[in-house]
């Protein structure tokens, strides 16, 4: 049973994962005060060990890339030597561990970090902030070109400090709505310089990202999330597609290790995509290893890999609330349900 879900796979020519589950990035919230992982987050990360590959919950690049309480960073020598524990955990138990980099742009608040938050263009959301009672999103600005050029930097430094916490390998978020999906879509960027008003100017600053990225670990060890459907923190537009088209043709030069989708129920279809799912549209335009998401159940991500859906499949909310995800549905018993009370503590 689920003979595709718990079959092998091959990221790149040294790192084979023992089964296609994922463990989707969760954001819980559960850092200290410095964002730095706690020993409550080691030994969390390493009850799923057990997964083919855990994507840790968004992990923050540099200060105002914050957009929500206690999340970890990874831009600090404490940031690097809490994430080694973690790391070292999972490994000591078989597990293979990627590192989501993650800047929030516009959806972000100055309580954060200080400052206004940054975004493609000076559009705000206009929504409360989750977990921030009273609190709404303030108008951003729009980045300076110099500011672009420091922030393709500043990923590539994050993926180092990732290969150097012990990580085998990291996720670029480029979905949900933060800073790089906010260039990817016509709703949040209107810039008129080099990386706005085309879909070959609006792919400018996420392919760089990509590249500084490859250039600090290697493509081999280098996944992207993307949202090609616009379904968080954002507004669909119908010419947001030939934008993804023109994104995924490039990416497919570049041999990465996966693409992942970043959806929360894939049975969403889209206008923008003509009426697509968003790892439908992932899927048909992109030829590489592709990971799909979106509330599936183990039946669901077998049948998913045996129609040639997806390779790898994401589990979320069950990983949560079960952390014997793997021996549960191996030896068909039930899962425990997901409850929102889970989030207040580390299971």
């Amino acid at each position: 049973m689920h003979t595709n879900l718990f079959s092998p796979v091959t990221l790149n020519p040294t790192l084979t994962l023992k089964n296609r589950v994922a463990m989707a990035p969760l954001t819980r919230c559960m850092a200290a005060a410095d964002l730095t992982p706690t020993d409550d987050m080691a030994a969390y990360y390493a009850r799923r060990a057990d997964v083919g590959l855990i994507i840790s919950e968004a992990t923050i690049i540099r200060a105002d890339a914050q957009g929500y309480p206690n999340v970890p960073g990874i831009f600090r020598p404490s940031h690097i030597e809490g994430w080694q524990k973690v790391t070292d955990a999972v490994h000591e138990k078989g597990g293979t561990m990627f590192c989501q980099l993650w800047h929030v742009g516009r959806v972000s608040h100055q309580v954060f970090h200080g400052s206004r938050p940054v975004s493609a263009s000076a559009i705000g959301l206009n929504e409360r902030i989750p977990r921030m009672p009273g609190l709404t999103y303030p108008v951003p600005r729009a980045l300076g070109s110099g500011e672009i050029e420091q922030l393709i930097e500043d990923y590539a430094v994050a993926a180092s400090n990732s290969r150097a916490a012990g990580f085998d390998g990291v996720e670029i978020h480029g979905a949900n709505g933060y800073l790089l999906d906010q260039f990817l879509h016509y709703a949040s960027n209107h810039r008129e310089d080099e990386f706005g008003g085309s879909p070959e100017n609006m792919v400018r600053f996420p392919l760089a990202v990509v590249d500084a990225v490859i250039a600090a670990v290697g493509a081999d060890r280098v996944g992207l999330r993307l949202s090609p459907g616009a379904y968080a923190n954002m507004t669909g537009d119908p010419r947001d597609k030939a934008v993804f088209q023109l994104l995924l043709a490039e990416l497919d030069k570049r041999d990465l290790a996966y693409l992942h989708v970043g959806i929360f129920d894939d049975s969403m279809t889209f206008d923008a995509l003509d009426g697509m799912r968003s790892s439908e549209f992932l899927r048909a335009n992109y030829k590489g290893t592709f990971m799909g998401c979106g509330s599936y159940t183990a039946d669901q991500a077998d049948q998913g890999i045996a129609e040639g859906k997806f390779d790898l499949a994401a589990i979320g909310r069950p990983l949560i609330a079960n952390p014997d995800y793997i021996q549960r549905v191996q030896q068909g018993e039930a899962l425990v349900e997901y409850d929102a009370e889970m989030l207040k503590t580390l299971l």
